[in-house]
């Protein structure tokens, strides 16, 4: 008889660490934290939410997604920026991170974008579970500043369903961080830059906004950063405005998959791109 895998055996301590975090979860995943409880959270830890490294972004995931931007409840994610009397959110989703991962680059770029919203998307379960439970326990312990508010997480399929959640023009950045290279030509066709994402990325990316991507694979980043010259509505921005701006600068380093590049003494190969102005129709 086959045995069960750790993560669905009731006698295993990873069944029952994953168990107490869900129930922790429902409680605080949509709610203000009370400042006066003052009761610290452990951040959660990987090692109880393994899965495999790489999902298919053309198969039925049983995702849950909007019909349209507006039917978003984004109160459930950003509590603390609802308008208690109305009921309407104060911001909006401005910053995207596509593949999110465990939320290294979400938890660095919160402080230093306080009034924006982030939004990180995330294809695989428990991986979104992970931080999920690392924004509340952030949250929590930093609720006399109310820290890491303005972060949030959803599972999501960034391929298939993105306009379903952000409006034409809402996002002012969108991260790709060290996205699923995959290797075979077969499989070039899940690749998370493609001339047709490239079109959607447009539509919800503002004018002036920037694309954001960061590779350790060159075959990958020559691949981007091809579609990406080869878009009309896209311009590459020199090296010396990359070396300035503070969003590389945390990019580069806050991701768990960068931090693993730099253990490993391995490159990273950096290319931004500027949302160009709608050409005029004659």
């Amino acid at each position: 008889m086959k045995a069960k895998p750790l993560s669905q055996d009731p006698g295993s301590k990873r069944y029952a660490y994953r168990v107490s975090k869900e129930e922790n979860r429902k409680e605080l995943k949509h709610v203000k934290i009370d400042v006066a409880e003052d009761k610290k959270i452990d951040l959660p830890r990987k090692r109880f939410y393994r899965q495999r490294a790489h999902s298919n972004p053309f198969s039925d995931h049983q995702l849950e997604y909007p019909a349209s931007p507006d039917e978003m409840d984004w109160a459930e994610l950003y509590p603390e920026f609802q308008d208690q009397s109305t009921g309407e959110m104060t911001n909006q989703v401005t910053i995207a991170d596509i593949g999110c991962g465990f939320g290294g680059l979400l938890v660095d770029l919160s402080p230093e974008f306080p009034n924006d919203l982030i939004l990180g998307m995330e294809i695989r379960v428990q991986v979104t579970n992970y931080v999920e439970d690392r924004i509340i326990a952030l949250r929590n312990n930093h609720a006399k500043d109310k820290g890491y508010q303005n972060i949030s997480v959803l599972r999501g399929n960034a391929m298939k369903f993105l306009p379903n959640f952000f409006h034409k023009g809402q996002l002012s950045k969108m991260f790709f961080c060290f996205p699923d290279p995959h290797f075979k030509q077969r499989k070039h066709k899940a690749r998370i830059i493609t001339n047709t994402l490239l079109s959607e990325y447009a539509f919800v990316l503002k004018e002036g906004g920037v694309i954001y991507t960061i590779t350790d694979v060159k075959d990958l980043h020559d691949w981007m950063v091809k579609h990406l010259e080869e878009h009309p509505l896209f311009q590459r921005l020199g090296a010396e405005w990359e070396s300035k701006d503070r969003c590389v600068q945390i990019m580069t380093h806050a991701t768990e998959e960068g931090k693993k590049v730099e253990r490993k003494k391995g490159d990273k190969f950096v290319a931004c791109f500027e949302r160009l102005a709608n050409p005029t129709i004659i």
